[in-house]
């Protein structure tokens, strides 16, 4: 089905955290404790590569690596904040059609066996559509067409042959989306019990309920995690949820789902929470379905576009704490966002 998507503002999202002021509260991080979160819905499998969205990528990502990925504390919008993770190392040939992985040597699987360059090859080759496992969705093939072959030296060396030069593919694996499967756990098993190479281990996962997740006491990364574990209890109602964080009940709220205006109510009935205002490439988007009629219309969906007042929308909406934005995050927060001038040009 194909969709006109029209974006409307780029809003910085909310993350908001219970965080209880005490004596020491600054100190160095200690081991124990159950991290208490809340999730928006139930995600349909625990595969991340077979679903599309977020509300698997957040429970199940602790469980898995990439071969590289962001580094958190700093501002997420360049290649230069991009770190090793599976991969200790990557270099490019000099056209940039070649891209070449050294991998740390000494990580196993949560069921014992060791992770090696086969794992990388499997799980790409996978994605690609090219191996004997198949997953029964694969919302993110298309990341990875300009991928020629994936060859592999030894145990601890993956490379990525391009079919074109292609400087930004440390980016798409560095995302969320992005995770190592293994080779010997086939994709129905990922759905429901994933193994992973992560700092925690899968616990279970209760459709509608809740989902948890245990420390990996053979975590790769020395005496991490700090976490004995990880509890999402799954509330689809937001309202519900925000009143039970409100309550105590839990340590963080979901990722984005604080709205501007419930912002001034959780701050006057938990003073004690830790509230952040960033931004994030998010729109909210006016969705239609150019096939079918009037839709089908071209210049009936350009009057469209051309009716929206964004800046209202932005007003009313976000209390003016938002970005009228296009696909990219708008500039300064993004670095591949259109400039102004030519954003305002753009129904």
């Amino acid at each position: 089905m194909d969709r006109l998507v029209r974006p409307l503002a780029a809003a910085g999202a909310l993350l908001l955290a219970a965080l209880i002021a005490a004596p020491g509260f600054a100190g160095a991080p200690k081991h124990g404790g159950i991290w208490k979160i809340y999730h928006r819905d139930s995600p349909a499998s625990a595969s991340i590569h077979e679903e599309a969205t977020f509300s698997t990528v957040a429970p199940f990502m602790p469980v898995m690596n990439n071969l590289v990925l962001y580094k958190q504390d700093v501002p997420q919008n360049s290649m230069q904040s991009i770190v090793p993770d599976l991969a200790t190392s990557w270099s490019w040939n000099p056209d940039h059609t070649e891209l070449t992985f050294k991998l740390r040597d000494g990580v196993k699987w949560h069921d014992g066996k060791p992770f090696t360059a086969n794992d990388v090859k499997c799980t790409f080759d996978m994605l690609r559509g090219l191996s004997s496992a198949k997953l029964r969705k694969n919302p993110r093939q298309s990341w990875y067409d300009n991928v020629k072959e994936i060859t592999t030296n030894g145990d601890f060396e993956a490379s990525f042959h391009l079919k074109r030069p292609q400087p930004a593919l440390p980016a798409l694996l560095a995302s969320g989306y992005s995770p190592v499967y293994p080779c010997h756990v086939s994709p129905a098993e990922m759905r429901t019990h994933p193994i992973g190479t992560g700092p925690f281990r899968f616990v279970e996962f209760k459709t509608n309920e809740s989902i948890k997740l245990t420390r990996n006491p053979d975590y790769w990364k020395k005496d991490r995690p700090y976490l004995d574990g990880i509890e999402f209890t799954i509330i689809t109602n937001r309202s519900t949820a925000i009143l039970a964080f409100i309550a105590g009940k839990f340590d963080m709220t979901f990722p984005g789902e604080v709205s501007v205006p419930l912002l001034k109510d959780v701050q006057s009935q938990a003073p004690q929470a830790v509230c952040e205002l960033a931004p994030t490439n998010v729109s909210t988007n006016l969705i239609v379905n150019r096939e079918v009629p009037p839709f089908d219309n071209a210049e009936l969906r350009r009057a469209m576009a051309l009716t929206l007042d964004r800046k209202a929308f932005v007003d009313i909406l976000f209390e003016g704490k938002a970005d009228i934005g296009g696909t990219m995050l708008p500039l300064p927060a993004g670095v591949w966002g259109m400039p102004p001038e030519i954003l305002e040009t753009i129904p």
